[in-house]
């Protein structure tokens, strides 16, 4: 509904005046906030201890006990802080209780990803995800939370033309931009053909790709190469893949959202790396 210009300044005061809340609370100046249980647990996992910690007054004192205590032993600064407060921070996310506010991430460098492909740790063969072009941050943060979900190794963008790892996409993605490295890289069709050099084999999706998804083979060393949004992957990192699948679209819409896309592609990898 259409309202006047000065509509919505009454409607704020007279909200105000009413004691709920009308605007998200503030954050210490330079941090990123880090909303609930498991996105905490998962920074403190990664070796960052974050500069104040926010818990909710009440029993999430005692609830949170062992978080509060780790954070504190890093030299966090522990805060008690009303649910509304909590609540006008974290908005539409779930804070569980807890919220902490810590140095912005950094993306992992190229180097460090051809220093770990090279002398592969794991006994499983490397699953990756490559995002050429996502852009929004939402899309961005849910790619990360999938692949978080289907274990995938590191996710791979390129320097221009790719979403920044903010406090949105942390937020989005609940705990997996902490967990999941993310790699930056300058040149994505040249480091498409270093992945291959390193027996990677490079699987793209478009949507005018003859080969369904399910035909493809996900149990060697695989890199996922989802495009962005609407524009699908760029000409140069196409032409660098092995092979090209599709969604099979059964009804009138022709394409998916990149982040559920994502989803569905990942795994269809698990799926096969289970039975294999």
């Amino acid at each position: 509904m259409a309202q006047g210009r000065k509509g919505p300044k009454r409607d704020a005061g007279r909200r105000s005046r009413a004691g709920a809340p009308s605007a998200p609370a503030a954050t210490p100046g330079g941090l990123d906030a880090v909303f609930g249980v498991h996105a905490v647990r998962a920074l403190l996992a990664r070796g960052e201890t974050p500069r104040v910690l926010w818990v909710q007054e009440g029993d999430a004192q005692q609830r949170l006990a062992e978080l509060i205590e780790q954070a504190r032993r890093g030299g966090a600064r522990v805060e008690q802080h009303p649910r509304d407060e909590l609540d006008r921070l974290a908005r539409e996310a779930s804070h569980q209780g807890i919220v902490a506010f810590a140095a912005p991430l950094a993306f992992e460098s190229e180097a460090s990803l051809w220093f770990k492909l090279e002398a592969w740790p794991h006994a499983t063969p490397p699953l990756l995800l490559v995002l050429d072009g996502v852009t929004d941050v939402h899309n961005f943060g849910a790619c990360l939370r999938s692949a978080d979900a289907a274990g995938v190794h590191g996710v791979i963008v390129p320097k221009d033309k790719s979403a920044p790892l903010n406090a949105t996409v942390r937020k989005v993605a609940c705990g997996a931009a902490e967990s999941v490295p993310v790699y930056q890289v300058t040149n994505l069709a040249r480091a498409l053909a270093r992945l291959k050099e390193l027996g990677i084999w490079i699987t793209g999706t478009a949507g005018e790709a003859e080969a369904m998804l399910f035909e493809a083979e996900f149990t060697g060393p695989t890199a996922l190469v989802m495009g962005a949004e609407g524009k699908g992957m760029r000409r140069l990192t196409r032409e660098a893949c092995d092979g090209l699948v599709k969604l099979p679209m059964a009804g009138s819409v022709t394409s998916l959202n990149v982040s559920v896309a994502t989803g569905i592609c990942l795994f269809e990898a698990v799926r096969q790396r289970c039975g294999a």
